[in-house]
């Protein structure tokens, strides 16, 4: 008699035999006592006790699945080094997939079916608790000294977003394919707010004081794909650090504005200095250190690399506030920061400029340039657009406040006219009677104010898109852009007249009329010197070569 083949001797398992090994090696779980212990697989035996005081089977089935994955992530005391919960939700992700891809191969297609229902069953429940565990890290135990779970998750979206051309390597491994698409894409927004939160703030901290030769290309195109995602967007926009709120002493709302928001942090990126506030690496020191000893190739190549990473820099951030212009949830709290962004450094307008109240030049060149992009579809086409832009919204918006500037191209009497006007028509359209008063400064073409009249506008005034982009943009440019020419040109002053005064103690000492003053003058004049031509050639980058 034949002895029997080795496949026929051995025993067939059941369906609930093989799901349960499936689920136990995704879930690194036992329920008896292991034959030979792995610190990676850890036995539940007061889980198993439930189990078996409910006459259950000590099996890992779908029904059980979410117990067994709590009482995994709540195991007391894990020892230093080991995985935190969110790393051990991540390796399970990791897992779930690779058993996925193994079952396809199995003929019977029932238990095919059941098994695959089963790992998706898993699949979503480690992404849920992935979600919570992210948001609310004391959820589990939790390893001493372990990182917040944002971090983890930020280090697994940087090395998603890296790109051969980035300055400096990935921060990590990237995450299991998928994990990031269903962890953020599938999510309500209940259930990724919390873990937005702070992944915003490390995002925003990862590009903190970082200049226009730092590495600030990867987290803004992270910041990009977040605000495609909506409920990642709505987190973004309601974020205590949209428009932060902190006083701090010494620091004006201007300046909190630029170093606290989530947005202000990536207009900061600049290669104009800001010497109360230092970027790295210094792009003057970099870039155009003593540059009259350079030759003019080694300068036009630092031009070029610094027009190249700041229209990157502004190409991103007009794709990030374009995309979150175009949502409908989130367009209001857009141009409310805009707003709250210009009314808050009102005082750049002045001659003299406190660095520490008003946002840097940079961060306003940055946003001119942006805003500017933001008009261009219009601007092109101005022709057909300009019915769009009501020049009502100077005296009737409620952003931005025009009532103190003075550049009205326009006498008195041509403004009183106007706005006499203007009153008439809003009677005609209010037959009601509702209206309400706002008050409304006119100026002389000379700059000087008139006697206030009073423009009626109606209690809600809708302007366009068009309409309030066009006048941000030009409240913009005269903060930004045209306040950096006009400190470039004193720049330039400042560096004529010091150059005048080197070249002229050099002409005194190589006469041998030299002295130990005139060596320590001689020397403080070529520190000047060299400080205001790389200020002098770090906004001609920015401003000339960029801008114009």
């Amino acid at each position: 008699m034949a002895s029997p083949s080795p496949a026929s001797a051995r025993p067939q398992r059941s369906p609930d035999e093989v799901e349960d090994i499936i689920l136990r090696k995704i879930l690194l779980v036992s329920l008896t006592p292991p034959a030979n212990p792995s610190p990676a697989v850890a036995y539940l035996e007061l889980t198993a006790a439930e189990l078996l005081s409910e006459s259950r089977p000590l099996l890992a089935l779908r029904d059980a699945a979410e117990r067994l994955l709590i009482d995994r992530l709540s195991l007391p005391d894990p020892p230093a080094g080991s995985p935190t919960p969110f790393a051990y939700l991540v390796s399970a992700f990791r897992r779930a997939a690779d058993e996925a891809r193994k079952i396809s191969t199995i003929r019977d297609a029932a238990l095919r079916a059941r098994l695959a229902a089963s790992i998706a069953h898993l699949r979503a429940l480690i992404l849920s608790y992935a979600r919570i565990v992210a948001g609310n890290p004391d959820t589990f135990p939790t390893p001493p000294g372990a990182q917040h779970p944002a971090s983890d998750l930020l280090v697994f979206l940087l090395a998603e977003a890296a790109d051969p051309l980035d300055p400096t390597p990935a921060p990590g491994a990237p995450p299991p394919p998928g994990f990031i698409d269903e962890f953020l894409g599938s999510a309500d927004y209940d259930s990724i707010e919390p873990a937005m939160g702070e992944l915003y703030e490390l995002l925003r901290q990862s590009v903190d004081k970082v200049s226009a030769l730092g590495d600030f290309q990867r987290p803004l195109r992270l910041l990009r794909r977040l605000v495609g995602i909506p409920n990642c967007a709505k987190a973004l926009v309601n974020h205590p650090k949209w428009i932060p709120k902190n006083q701090i002493m010494l620091i004006g709302e201007g300046r909190v504005m630029e170093l606290y928001s989530v947005l202000g942090a990536f207009f900061h990126v600049s290669a104009i200095r800001d010497r109360e506030f230092a970027s790295k690496p210094d792009v003057g020191q970099q870039c155009f250190s003593e540059a009259s000893s350079r030759r003019p190739a080694d300068l036009l190549s630092s031009f070029t690399t610094i027009k190249s990473v700041m229209n990157g820099l502004y190409d991103g951030l007009k794709d990030v506030l374009l995309i979150l212009l175009k949502n409908l949830d989130t367009r209001e709290k857009v141009l409310e920061y805009i707003a709250e962004v210009i009314n808050k450094n009102a005082s750049r307008s002045g001659m003299q400029v406190d660095p520490l109240k008003c946002a840097s030049s940079g961060m306003f060149v940055n946003l001119s340039a942006v805003m500017l992009r933001l008009c261009e579809p219009f601007l092109d086409n101005m022709e057909a657009k300009k019915d769009k832009i009501d020049v009502n919204y100077l005296f009737c918006n409620n952003r931005i406040d025009f009532k103190d500037l003075t550049a009205i191209n326009a006498s008195s009497e041509e403004v009183s006219s106007w706005i006499e006007s203007i009153n008439n028509e809003h009677a005609q359209n209010n037959a009601s009677g509702e209206a309400r008063f706002a008050e409304s400064q006119e100026a002389t073409s000379s700059g000087k104010n008139s006697t206030a009249s009073q423009l009626r506008c109606s209690k809600k005034e809708n302007f366009s898109f068009i309409c309030e982009c066009f006048f941000m943009t030009s409240r913009v440019l005269n903060l930004g852009l045209m306040k950096a020419v006009s400190d470039f040109k004193h720049i330039s002053q400042q560096l004529s007249r010091f150059e005048d005064d080197l070249e002229s103690n050099r002409a005194v000492r190589d006469q041998g009329g030299g002295s130990p003053q005139l060596e320590q003058d001689i020397t403080r004049l070529e520190k000047i010197v060299e400080i205001l031509s790389q200020d002098k050639f770090c906004y001609e980058a920015q401003i000339l070569r960029v801008c114009s």
